[in-house]
């Protein structure tokens, strides 16, 4: 697979939610914590199909590669929205932003966001039929 291919974030379309965690430093306290709560829920993540993208300035890497990081700048410039040392970023099967926040995202709050999209209360009726 190509760096160029890796970044882009358009084939997630349609089959994954992105969460995308940005942080100047994978020591931050933040990061550590947000990466902590996500792993406490990996089965609801499973469940709302959500992909965990972990971005710096030079670098990113996914859980489902292992966290095999990538020499690449592209996505932390693309997609990085404030100054801040540590940002999280949610990003619908659409492939639109739902949401960028600066502290550790919660798992309550990012699972109650996704429930209450159109599509995801689609799947939960399509799964109750």
């Amino acid at each position: 697979m190509s760096n160029l291919n890796a970044q882009d974030l358009s084939k997630h379309q349609w089959k994954n939610r992105l969460v995308l965690i940005l942080t100047n430093d994978t020591t931050n306290t933040n990061y550590k914590n947000q990466l902590k709560a996500f792993e406490a829920e990996t089965e609801g993540m499973k469940e709302r199909k959500l992909l965990v993208y972990h971005i710096t300035p030079t670098q990113y890497c996914t859980e489902n590669e292992n966290k095999k990081w990538h020499n690449s700048s592209k996505l932390y410039t693309n997609y990085k929205q404030t100054n801040a040392p540590f940002e999280v970023i949610l990003i619908g099967l659409d492939g639109r932003i739902k949401l960028t926040q600066n502290e550790v995202l919660t798992t309550d709050k990012l699972f109650a966001i996704i429930d209450g999209m159109p599509m995801r209360r689609a799947e939960l009726r399509r799964k109750k039929s």
